[in-house]
């Protein structure tokens, strides 16, 4: 193709606006006669054709721009405008004279591509094909779905191990804390100390729990075991611990307790309710409760196996006494002269 072909040559409005989407066309006088696709859309509402573009946008460089000629100073590089209604999305390009007096100003979003594609819901067809800019976006997307994915993993993960920790500290036949948990919670009041938090300390065994199951099979002794679980929560606080530590052992943990008197009538409570007949299919499952407790405050320094075997002891002393009675520890019986409750 000759030089004079190449002056003949002319690219209609509808392949400017496919080969550069976000460029307008502004006549001798500076006044926006042409706007492509993406410029209006990153425009919306705000008028462009027929707008000074010296009114549409801030120019930066050429720095002393101020007539649509001025535009074609290639001395300090590349041209660069910021569109007035928003300045945090500057753009750069060139500007290239046109048959007539027109001139094509062409630009592109470059560092702002990433906040204009949120900001304008600006998609790979408001680029040119030829644009490196599609290539970005394809990088943005492809990172933007391996973190969306990352995160919706991460969620899963998170609540799988919650879950498996959850599980790991449950009871399953009655939800209630097991021995795991226990320890656990023993374990951090032992690091507070006796003072600072007090809290009571108390076995429970079933009595007559193995007659339900020899008479009524193991399905009666669940059943049982369930709603026992259900009273010891009713008769505590959210706060406390109830657990199940074994066959038809429970432990309870009162937190915050300092009195004697509180956690006798607690025990009190437990043992009354269990008196009553469980009905299981028709037929009353009969059981009732040994308890032994101890307190923190009897101790100079907490030992969580020390003050097991000592509520331990005290079961057994309930359970020599008849059964269906509460004991305190011997130690703690003496231990706690001040009867004011925190409970």
């Amino acid at each position: 193709m000759t030089d004079g072909a190449i002056a003949q040559f002319t690219l209609p409005r509808e392949g400017l606006d496919i080969v550069l989407p976000l460029n307008v066309v502004i006549d001798a006088g500076g006044a926006i006669v042409h706007a492509g696709p993406t410029m209006k859309k990153l425009f919306g509402d705000h008028a462009l054709v027929g707008v000074s573009f010296f009114g549409a946008f801030d120019v930066r460089r050429p720095a002393r721009a101020q007539r649509a000629a001025d535009l074609l100073d290639r001395h300090e590089g590349a041209l660069r405008v910021v569109p007035r209604h928003d300045p945090e999305t500057p753009m750069r390009g060139c500007a290239a004279p046109l048959e007539g007096g027109a001139i094509l100003v062409a630009l592109s979003l470059g560092v702002s591509v990433v906040e204009a594609v949120r900001k304008y819901d600006l998609a790979g067809r408001d680029f040119s094909a030829a644009d490196p800019t599609i290539e970005m976006l394809y990088l943005i997307e492809a990172k933007s779905a391996v973190l969306e994915e990352s995160k919706r993993l991460n969620q899963r993960l998170q609540g799988a191990k919650i879950a498996a920790e959850e599980q790991a500290f449950t009871d399953t036949l009655t939800g209630l804390k097991n021995r795991r948990a226990m320890d656990h919670v023993l374990g951090r009041l032992s690091t507070v100390g006796n003072m600072s938090e007090p809290f009571g300390l108390m076995h429970i065994d079933l009595d007559f729990f193995k007659e339900v199951n020899d008479t009524y099979g193991h399905a009666a002794g669940d059943h049982v075991l369930q709603e026992v679980a259900r009273i010891l929560v009713e008769e505590t606080r959210a706060d406390d611990t109830v657990a199940r530590i074994g066959g038809d052992e429970f432990v309870v943990i009162i937190r915050n307790c300092r009195s004697l008197d509180i956690l006798d009538g607690i025990a009190r409570r437990i043992i009354e309710r269990l008196e009553r007949p469980i009905m299981f299919q028709g037929k009353p499952c009969r059981v009732s409760a040994s308890i032994g407790t101890t307190i923190s405050t009897a101790y100079d320094r907490i030992d969580p196996d020390r003050m097991l075997h000592d509520a331990d002891t005290a079961l057994y002393e309930s359970k020599a006494r008849g059964r269906s009675c509460h004991t305190f520890f011997g130690n703690a019986g003496r231990a706690s002269p001040d009867q004011t409750a925190t409970h």
